[in-house]
């Protein structure tokens, strides 16, 4: 003990380093700092482990266009315990960006980014910022068709940006064409530069916590009055505070160790996200998409209409961003308490259930094609032969599946077929199919006369109530509002071919 009181002593000496983590092992923090208060520890803790795992992982990884995705493939299927070391670097990412937002969550619905800790808040949307930036690279180190996905949708959103667009997209993708360099830069951002960055911001707002102490947990009514909230702060620490050391440490530790154990055994009875297809832009059947935190985003650029699309690529982050950084600034004093501040509450609730919403229809992802679709039976089709089913024979040579259903089989991209014929006639399927829509293709170039019949005959019989086929359906139903005057299909294509498609 004596020889390390000494070793101690002379550290201290050359660096300081002991009075230093005795002066914050010593500090007192506020009262009533207990589990809500450990997210913030546990994010460095998730770091921690992604720095480590991150080395590992550098030890084979090769990048380079030509063997990224091998070598990932080695780790994955080969290397020892390599599935497992790249299950811990995914779910190590995907829980530090889940504690960071939980974080961020309550710092804000406790109102702790008020005065004097409005550098905290900002230091910690920065570290969000980064963090984010950080799994999207990681995302696009594996280099597979998600990747190469991925690194498009971000160069093609940073385009849009006024001014330095053209500019910008090329720093991303590195020059004018994805390749070598592409994947190069990727990774010096992903293990040079954002890991320099994210240590430096979690330096300073480490330091700012430390400068400025852990906030109390709000009372209604007791708001933040900047000209009185040091000394009452102050004041309240030497009357009532606990001590950080082994109080606070301990219950960081032990929540710590819960997100290491979580980590362990998402890594080992999960595994690491599976490897899509390299990257091959002639596979018709790539089914890309970001990683799970991105895919509430990935949801609201393809649900927007087209010609909103290229603003909110631009907006989308521009204005989250200025949000998350103005509300100190906006509001620095005042009440603290969530029952105090509904405004605040709903604006959570409200963002929150989007995000959730959005993330469902990404995992969902109905706007894309289903390729793998399986043919219409003949039991669906309700004929083995005739026109029904040539019709029925056209519907699945022409891919229509891709994106129609009918009774559950099929894409969800366009509208359900399953009952069409209660909802358009045939003249409109006629005009539908002919000139197509948006994202639906002209077919009138395409498709002969008596395929198109036929295939009217089919879609016609699509009818809850009945069943009839296109030269049977004026009989089973009578003439109204939307039949009356109609043509005969034939009639119909003659007229349409002669005056020429529009586009």
């Amino acid at each position: 003990m004596k020889q390390l009181k000494k070793f101690l002593q002379r550290l201290d000496d050359r660096t300081g380093l002991v009075k230093l983590t005795k002066s914050i092992a010593d500090h007192p923090a506020a009262p009533g700092v207990k589990w809500k208060y450990v997210f913030g520890s546990a994010v460095l803790t998730a770091f921690l482990m992604q720095v480590a795992t991150g080395i590992g992982l550098l030890t084979t990884y090769v990048s380079s266009t030509g063997s990224a995705f091998e070598s990932l493939k080695y780790i994955t299927h080969k290397a020892p315990l390599g599935a497992f070391l790249r299950g811990m670097h995914f779910w190590g990412a995907s829980m530090m960006v889940v504690l960071i937002a939980i974080h961020v969550l309550r710092v804000f619905l406790m109102g702790s980014f008020k005065f004097p800790r409005e550098l905290n808040w900002i230091t910690g949307v920065l570290l969000l910022a980064t963090t984010a930036a950080m799994a999207f690279c990681g995302q696009i180190m594996r280099w597979d068709q998600n990747a190469v996905f991925g690194i498009v949708a971000a160069s093609k959103m940073a385009a849009h940006v006024p001014l330095i667009g053209t500019w910008l997209s090329r720093f991303i993708i590195g020059g004018d064409v994805l390749g070598t360099y592409t994947l190069s830069r990727i990774f010096d951002m992903h293990v040079f530069v954002l890991p320099i960055l994210l240590v430096s911001l979690l330096g300073l707002h480490v330091y700012l916590v430390l400068r400025n102490g852990v906030s109390e947990p709000p009372v209604p009514g007791r708001g933040v009055d900047p000209a009185t909230y040091r000394s009452d702060y102050h004041h309240m620490l030497q009357k009532e505070g606990v001590p950080f050391w082994p109080t606070v440490v301990l219950r960081d530790f032990v929540f710590a160790l819960g997100v290491v154990l979580v980590v362990l055994l998402l890594a080992w009875l999960v595994g690491p996200e599976k490897l899509d297809n390299p990257p091959d832009p002639s596979l018709i059947n790539a089914h890309p998409r970001p990683d799970w935190y991105f895919w509430w985003l990935f949801a609201l650029l393809a649900l927007l209409p087209h010609a909103l699309e290229n603003y909110f690529m631009v907006l989308t982050p521009l204005v989250i961003g200025l949000v998350l950084l103005s509300v100190p600034l906006v509001s620095n004093r005042g009440e603290r308490h969530p029952a105090r501040r509904p405004l605040a509450v709903a604006a959570v609730v409200i963002i929150f259930s989007g995000i959730a919403a959005l993330t469902v229809a990404g995992w969902n992802e109905n706007w894309s094609p289903r390729v793998n679709a399986p043919p219409l039976t003949t039991d669906i089709i309700g004929a083995s032969s005739g026109p029904v089913y040539e019709g029925a024979m056209v519907f699945n040579k022409m891919a229509c599946l891709f994106c129609h259903t009918i009774e559950g089989h099929g894409g969800k991209r366009g509208p359900n077929l399953t009952w069409i014929a209660d909802r358009l006639t045939r003249h409109q399927l006629t005009l539908r199919i002919m000139n197509g829509a948006y994202n639906m293709p002209v077919f009138g170039r395409i498709l002969s006369t008596a395929e198109t019949e036929n295939l009217l005959d089919f879609l016609s019989t699509r009818k809850k109530y009945g069943f009839a086929t296109g030269k049977q359906q004026s009989a089973v139903r009578p003439p109204g509002p939307l039949t009356q005057g109609a043509l005969h299909a034939s009639e119909e294509l003659a007229i349409i071919k002669s005056k020429g498609l529009p586009d």
